[in-house]
């Protein structure tokens, strides 16, 4: 994983904004957790006590978000993060990420 370009915190900490954690991006943690890698160290039930008390609501994959991957064209393939463009791309939301393959999908992607 790249580092960030820069730092997300003063949005992360902005009180105007409404963060969301994607159930997708839980399920991917939960399969690279279960597969006890050794470069993959992160406690599910401890990121999600962690996403609670910070206010941070799950958001969960919806019909209407598997409905907007048919229109995403294939320039990644990761399923997870095409699923986190797809999410953001029907709520809308903006996208946090530093994948910069994300961001040739729709303006709603930040790279941090």
């Amino acid at each position: 994983m790249s580092p960030l370009r820069r730092s997300p915190r003063p949005l992360l900490e902005n009180q105007d904004n409404l963060l969301h954690c994607s159930t997708a991006s839980l399920w991917e943690i939960a399969i690279k957790s279960g597969l006890r890698r050794a470069d993959f160290a992160v406690s599910l039930p401890a990121l999600r006590a962690a996403l609670a008390q910070m206010d941070i609501e799950e958001l969960p994959v919806l019909g209407k978000h598997t409905e907007q991957l048919l229109t995403l064209p294939p320039l990644h393939k990761d399923p997870f993060d095409r699923m986190l463009v797809a999410q953001s791309m029907a709520e809308p939301l903006v996208l946090l990420t530093n994948d910069s393959a994300l961001a040739r999908y729709w303006d709603g992607v930040r790279l941090v």
